[in-house]
């Protein structure tokens, strides 16, 4: 089985570097593009490196997390608006490159690279603390609900750290164009979530008290 996973997550890691890759430089038409660069080492390094992670510690929750066979409908459906999101974004921050147009200060992909590094640190956190974690909207065997630490505060904050993850994105590569197309990702969550509390409300026991104690779904005092 550890082979098994080993060759999938390594199929999976690499098929999303070349396709990331030839979303950002083809639209640009040059490998010239530091922003692009930075960005694919700041997605793709600590990714590697907590595949690896996982693969020692947790190879169960490594399995969950790429399998990402959806069985919800709804839940099909905002995959499909998250790949959109992130094809066009893609595009559209590379042809911005090429054109030149509306380029923001160094400054502020500067400022974006932390915030993605602090969301991924976020992101990490989250995965420690819950072993349920699976990429498709399910209640597991045995699972429970899980109430302490970031999930103290928020009831989904894997998806908070996934916002400031993907917002920063476009900033990173120094498109604004692109971050109006990245904007539409927290109303996709709304729905994801939604469906989601159904799903977890019903089947898992528990999780209907817990939403009366931890009040804001992805935004504290907010949402």
């Amino acid at each position: 089985m550890t082979q098994k996973l080993l060759t999938q997550a390594l199929i999976k890691f690499f098929a999303g570097l070349i396709l990331v890759m030839l979303l950002v430089f083809i639209p640009a038409g040059t490998l010239h593009f530091a922003r692009g660069w930075i960005f694919i080492a700041l997605l793709f390094v600590p990714m590697f490196a907590a595949g690896l992670i996982l693969m020692k510690k947790d190879p169960e929750l490594l399995r969950k997390r790429l399998d990402a066979k959806e069985e919800q409908s709804q839940q099909k459906t905002v995959i499909a608006l998250s790949g959109a999101m992130f094809l066009f974004g893609f595009i559209t921050a590379g042809i911005n490159f090429r054109v030149g147009r509306l380029i923001l200060p160094a400054g502020v992909s500067a400022a974006a690279a932390v915030v993605f590094i602090l969301a991924y640190i976020m992101y990490g956190e989250v995965l420690r603390e819950n072993t349920y974690l699976s990429r498709t909207v399910e209640v597991q065997e045995n699972q429970k609900v899980i109430d302490t630490g970031l999930y103290g505060i928020v009831r989904h904050p894997m998806y908070s750290a996934t916002v400031l993850l993907f917002l920063s994105i476009p900033l990173i590569l120094g498109s604004f164009f692109s971050f109006l197309i990245f904007l539409v990702y927290p109303f996709i969550l709304v729905k994801r979530i939604k469906n989601e509390e159904e799903v977890l409300e019903e089947g898992l026991e528990g999780y209907a008290e817990y939403k009366q104690k931890v009040k804001y779904r992805l935004i504290p005092f907010i949402w």
